[in-house]
């Protein structure tokens, strides 16, 4: 939930609008001072990062008021729900650090729907329509020209209950009969123009199996299911503001003493350089262009944990950005900046190197090694120190040496002095290369009176350099993950196939890493700072044999860098 301080510089902490509608609700002791939400996800697709907003919401709002938030299923279409995508739901809730109250499905409430939807037909407020889907459509008319009746709108009442009975015994095939309400079809609003209730699925259901045939639209579903549970603020991102006068008209049906839940809507989450559509993420998965749902490219909640994301960090990017009543776009770099500020607080400093080239210290003696301190997490004392090996060989990245160097390259080259972190300060005398011109070792001398923490070890040096100790690293695979698109907004390049949009360097694996000793035991999941590198993650695919990590984030935003060169 939002921890801005209002204006008047005391502790108390400004309101989202929706915090406000809760509040005026309870002091009007609207539905007997209860509190009482739900998050209602369709079992149909891993849950995103957008989700992540309406899971912060929905959880956040009932433990904020003392009021309870269950979870349930909007498993209405048979066709596109699974059981496994329930499992990974539930497991991305408990995840993000949300519990909740009880579980319920809308397939729950199917018996009670229909006794609904019998008694809206038998007070002559819906029929059963013959028409296919097109005629249907193209019946309704424009937001600007009115609708024409269906010729089956006054058709008799135990004529559309008994084709209501078959619609749903088998005996009527898939897109040959809908239940629809008789609202008004001159309505300023289309979807107040004899909506649908119920269509034709033949296929059986993961819970019901074939008991029904006949199964409710969303928009009849869910505020009926609200009811049902006693919801007393469903809480809904704007595309369904439309809809809140449908939700109101079954209630205005249904509704027979003074509790009624209310539809609120709020901004949902877009970001750049991300696609939030669950039919794209679907593609992408389908035709292997991600490596499944939990891809660290992906912005899935099961994704973004493999990349080493934290719960603490998504929680506080939701609640950076807040709750509105207007669409935008958030720049992706925000919840970057949120994992930088979490790990920096949490991850210990360890030393890898990603792309190894040797260095020889000539005038260390050979076969000496010493133990060196090393600070785990300068931002936390009580992560303490441990103790890193040193030796005459080390491995350092390629990227630390250049022979001939511009004016202002300050790691190593020939005659130039740089500090190895925790250790000496050396001076680079050369290197060797193979018969392609490509560095094969660089050679430096080391000053034995710079040892770092000694009180003669003050010269200054412009450079500071990682290491690992070449006898006393371990190999390991680090996958460098970046932004899946190349463009901001790759949903609004409608003129564009998506796959055309992807960023070719979203993963670069770099399979001759060298890291320290220490990491031989890390666990998947676990995360560390590559000093001067960026954050990474264990990757479960790591066995005894073979450490893998993902890089989470670098340290700082390469690609607002990028931008601004580009302008």
């Amino acid at each position: 939930m939002s921890t801005n301080e209002n204006n008047s510089g005391d502790n108390k902490k400004s309101l989202h609008f929706i915090e406000t509608i809760v509040e005026k609700d309870l002091q009007d002791g609207r539905n007997d001072g209860r509190i009482q939400t739900r998050f209602p996800p369709e079992p149909n697709g891993y849950l995103h990062i957008g989700h992540a907003k309406a899971i912060c919401l929905d959880f956040g709002i009932a433990e904020e008021y003392g009021g309870i938030c269950n979870l349930r299923f909007d498993d209405t279409n048979p066709v596109k729900e699974d059981v496994e995508y329930v499992d990974s739901i539930m497991e991305d809730i408990r995840w993000l650090g949300f519990h909740w109250e009880n579980v319920y499905y809308a397939s729950d409430y199917f018996g009670q729907l229909w006794d609904f939807a019998v008694r809206l037909i038998q007070e002559g407020k819906a029929y059963v329509d013959e028409q296919s889907a097109e005629e249907i459509a193209r019946q309704k008319g424009t937001p600007t020209v009115p609708g024409i009746h269906s010729p089956y709108r006054d058709r008799p009442i135990g004529e559309s209950l008994e084709l209501f009975e078959k619609m749903n015994s088998g005996e009527v095939a898939e897109g040959k009969m809908v239940l629809r309400a008789k609202i008004d079809m001159a309505s300023s609003n289309m979807h107040m123009r004899d909506p649908i209730m119920y269509r034709v699925i033949h296929i059986p259901h993961h819970r019901t199996g074939t008991k029904w045939k006949a199964y409710p639209m969303y928009d009849f579903a869910h505020g009926q299911s609200d009811y049902f549970e006693g919801v007393t603020h469903s809480l809904c991102t704007l595309e369904f503001e439309v809809h809140r006068p449908l939700y109101d008209w079954f209630l205005d049906q249904l509704t027979e003493k003074d509790y009624r839940p209310r539809q609120i809507e709020f901004n949902r989450l877009n970001m750049t350089y991300t696609m939030m559509s669950k039919r794209r993420l679907l593609q992408l998965v389908q035709e292997k262009l991600v490596n499944g749902w939990d891809d660290p490219r992906m912005p899935t909640l099961c994704g973004l944990r493999r990349r080493g994301y934290t719960p603490e960090s998504i929680r506080h990017f939701v609640d950076n950005i807040g709750y509105t009543k207007y669409d935008g776009v958030i720049d992706v770099s925000l919840l970057e900046h949120s994992i930088r500020e979490d790990l920096n607080k949490k991850a210990m400093r360890v030393s890898g190197v990603i792309d190894p080239v040797k260095l020889v210290l000539t005038n260390y003696p050979e076969g000496q090694t010493e133990e060196l301190d090393a600070v785990n997490n300068p931002e936390d004392d009580s992560m303490g120190t441990r103790l890193v090996t040193f030796s005459r060989e080390l491995w350092i990245e390629r990227d630390d040496f250049m022979e001939d160097a511009p004016k202002k390259y300050f790691r190593l080259t020939p005659g130039n002095e740089v500090r190895l972190k925790n250790a000496y300060i050396v001076k680079c005398t050369g290197c060797d290369k193979d018969e392609n011109g490509r560095v094969t070792s660089v050679y430096a001398e080391y000053d034995p009176q710079t040892k770092s923490g000694l009180p003669e070890a003050n010269r200054k040096v412009k450079g500071t350099i990682h290491w690992v100790s070449a006898g006393h690293s371990i190999d390991a695979e680090v996958r460098l993950y970046d932004r899946l698109f190349t463009v901001e907004d790759p949903a609004g390049e409608k003129d564009k196939d998506f796959r055309n949009l992807l960023n070719p360097d979203s993963l670069i694996v770099k399979s001759h890493c060298k890291v320290e000793a220490f990491l031989k035991d890390a666990a998947p999941f676990e995360r560390f700072q590559f000093q001067r590198i960026g954050y990474f993650s264990v990757d479960p695919d790591t066995t005894a044999g073979k450490l893998v990590f993902n890089r989470t984030v670098s340290l700082k935003d390469s690609w607002n860098k990028i931008k601004s060169k580009q302008s």
